[in-house]
């Protein structure tokens, strides 16, 4: 049977794929709406296969912040261009896929690409922005924050492509609102200083012993005696904490204070005992776990 203009009009405006690939899919489906869009939602599924092997190095990454500031999800989506990363449709399904992670809560990226939520199923509407696009898209990696008994705020970085969440516990209901602020000014300061650690007993301890070799062996180099490279060691080791640990980093704002002051500062102002406790920074341009 002849398919209209207006049937063809009428799928691209239920499904947002393309007009000659509704046309074809119509024809195919000999009018038949239904089936077209089964068609369609094939095609994307057929096209997903075909670009899972491409590198999707572009993108957002994305925050909510909800409870009340008591928790927060992060989420980044990947897509092979910047142009495509900007485009009203890719960003319309990140907002979807993150607002689904916050309503759901799913345990990881499986759970959260099989459920449905008000009536759009994650995986099939991933597939079908890629079917419509031509382009390899994917959820890679998503975190949620509880902070309760703390507060949790999130920042993200102008062009979406770096995002923060900082939590700190021990934060009294009343001195929740006070404390975001100084919250949003250190997750600017992870964002621009890419710390390891929040503190320097979680740096990893081959880490250190990496670090206090190479010390060791430049120090050798340079003809230093051997019975002072440890303390040569343990100089530059406190110099490695100092950049790499947020609570010993100059403060980006002012580098006559440490992180550790400002928080310091806080709870002495108000009567608090407020700890950093955890942090999240994604970028896109970090290699994928």
């Amino acid at each position: 049977m002849a398919v209209s203009a207006n049937q063809v009009k009428e799928l691209r405006e239920k499904t947002g794929a393309g007009m000659m690939d509704c046309k074809k899919a119509l024809d195919e489906a000999n009018g038949d709406f239904e089936k077209a869009i089964e068609i369609l939602r094939k095609k994307g599924a057929s096209v997903a296969a075909k670009r899972a092997e491409r590198s999707a190095n572009e993108g957002i990454v994305i925050t909510r912040v909800f409870d009340n500031g008591k928790s927060a999800a992060i989420m980044e989506v990947n897509c092979e261009t910047d142009f495509v990363a900007k485009s009203e449709d890719f960003v319309n399904f990140t907002n979807f896929a993150i607002d689904t992670l916050v309503a759901n809560k799913p345990a990881d990226l499986g759970a959260l690409l099989k459920i449905t939520s008000n009536g759009k199923n994650v995986t099939d509407e991933l597939n079908a922005l890629i079917g419509k696009i031509g382009e390899k898209i994917e959820i890679s990696r998503f975190a949620l924050e509880n902070a309760e008994g703390g507060a949790v705020v999130d920042y993200v970085h102008h062009g979406s492509k770096l995002g923060v969440l900082i939590k700190a516990d021990n934060v009294p209901a009343d001195k929740s609102v006070s404390l975001q602020p100084l919250l949003k000014d250190i997750a600017m300061q992870i964002a621009a200083m890419r710390p390891l650690t929040i503190y320097r007993e979680e740096v990893d301890k081959t880490v250190i012993e990496k670090e206090i070799d190479i010390y060791k062996e430049v120090a050798r180099k340079e003809g230093k005696p051997e019975q002072i490279l440890e303390k040569i060691s343990q100089g530059k080791l406190n110099k490695f904490f100092e950049e790499n640990c947020l609570f010993e980093q100059a403060f980006i704002k002012d580098n006559t204070k440490k992180v550790s002051d400002l928080v310091a500062e806080f709870n002495k102002d108000n009567s608090a005992q407020a700890k950093l406790a955890l942090f999240r920074r994604f970028h896109i341009s970090d290699e994928k776990k």
